[in-house]
């Protein structure tokens, strides 16, 4: 069996703000951008990965989804408790001074782990936690 990961999906708040973070600030192409009865879902990816991709959805478009948990869902946005991705780079330094210039909010400047990584963490204008580990 074969099984690669195709994609993964993070919430967004604010298409404009995510495109400002992850197409210029961390230089991923935007692959897709599809908007339906005023939400956009924006397909983003890595030129070095393209048959990996991330999906930015409207957190709350699944109509199965109830207003209770819709406010659960964006008090935990807010929070940054409701989703993560983790990256990597050959250039921990360089990515995350492009971070710190760009006013990304800096949960955790670059630190070597006791689990034998070096990574930083900032949240996207969303919220989600977004790692990035140095590549070896």
């Amino acid at each position: 069996m074969d099984i690669t990961i195709h994609a993964s999906f993070l919430p967004h708040t604010d298409p404009e703000a995510s495109l400002a973070f992850y197409r210029d600030m961390l230089g991923f192409e935007v692959r897709n951008d599809v908007g339906y009865e005023g939400m956009r879902w924006i397909t983003i990816g890595s030129t070095s990965q393209p048959g990996v991709s991330v999906v930015l959805h409207p957190p709350a478009a699944d109509p199965g989804i109830t207003d209770d948990e819709r406010r659960t869902i964006t008090e935990m946005m807010a929070k940054g408790t409701y989703a993560s991705v983790l990256l990597a780079t050959a250039d921990l330094a360089g990515t995350f001074d492009k971070l710190q210039a760009g006013d990304a909010d800096i949960v955790q400047e670059p630190t070597d782990q006791p689990y034998g990584v070096r990574d930083c963490a900032v949240r996207d204008p969303a919220g989600n936690l977004i790692r990035i580990q140095q590549r070896a």
